[in-house]
């Protein structure tokens, strides 16, 4: 019996080891709180390219990341 809850420990360790292991850093920026967002340019949902710098004055923005949601890491 004890064997069996080692070996179902061990399993159990590795198991998450190897998904920490597989979680990337997150990247580093010199960016603060309140600062401006650099522009950039992204495809809209329907296809378009839209810039950043375009909508300055025009509309509200807010930008909101999700780190790796929708993919596959």
């Amino acid at each position: 019996m004890k064997i069996r809850i080692m070996l179902i420990t061990a399993l159990l360790l590795g198991s998450a080891a190897a998904v920490t292991s597989q979680t990337p850093a997150a990247p580093t920026t010199h960016l603060k709180v309140g600062d401006t967002a650099p522009d950039f340019e992204l495809t809209d949902t329907t296809g378009n390219k839209v810039k950043l710098s375009d909508l300055k004055g025009k509309k509200n923005v807010v930008l909101a990341f999700y780190v790796l949601a929708f993919t596959g890491g």
